[in-house]
């Protein structure tokens, strides 16, 4: 996350990964569904896995149901913005 020195995984805003063949399925959040940075994270999102040897295809849904949550946090995300 651009706004935020922490990974987009470590932040818990990755739900779920999956695929089918060649193509990946990401299903994400976003700390806010205001978030600015949305397109760009969803953008940067697909760039990245696009690298993955074997992967064709790239889906990235955004979700807002569960709300994301400070919970959703890894303990090295929480600790690395001092949240612990």
């Amino acid at each position: 996350d651009p706004e935020i020195p922490v990974n987009i995984y470590g932040l818990g805003l990755i739900y779920g990964i999956s695929t089918l063949g060649k193509e990946l399925f990401i299903t994400m959040t976003l700390t806010s569904p205001t978030c600015g940075m949305g397109p760009f994270i969803v953008e940067e999102v697909k760039r990245q896995t696009h690298r993955i040897p074997g992967v064709d295809e790239v889906k990235v849904e955004i979700v807002f149901d569960p709300p994301w949550d400070r919970s959703r946090m890894s303990q090295a995300a929480r600790l690395q913005l001092n949240l612990m």
